[in-house]
């Protein structure tokens, strides 16, 4: 039906092919889409809080020690809740503002540090 001729007399068959076709790529397009998980409050366990914030395994222990990070201890195991975890890592973002060129280089003066005594002489 395809590459058909539609007349009006076909007009209700062509729909309904239509319709199905539709039917069939909504099918196809769903299986594709990725599963968007609505429960991001799961336990996950030290490797994967490494995979989610890019930090190495020494790096998240001493983050928890020092209560930097959410985290929890269970006897020997840390645990980390995944939505907490990206949570933390938003609420680290600086905030940028905008400065005219007037506060850039008094920010550059401020910043400025006189010379070393007994430098070199030119």
């Amino acid at each position: 039906m395809a590459n058909e001729q539609i007349t009006f007399d076909k007009l209700p068959q062509a729909v309904g092919y239509l319709t199905e076709q539709m039917e069939q790529i909504r099918q196809m397009v769903a299986a594709l889409q990725p599963q968007a998980s609505p429960d991001k409050h799961r336990l996950i366990e030290i490797d994967e809080a490494c995979k989610i914030t890019r930090k190495a395994k020494p790096t998240i222990y001493t983050l928890a020690r020092k209560g930097l990070i959410p985290a929890y201890k269970r006897g020997k195991k840390l645990y980390f809740y995944e939505d907490e975890l990206l949570q933390w890592i938003e609420s680290g973002r600086k905030q940028m503002r905008a400065m005219s060129l007037q506060e850039q280089a008094a920010e550059i003066v401020h910043g400025a540090k006189r010379k070393p005594k007994g430098g070199y002489n030119f």
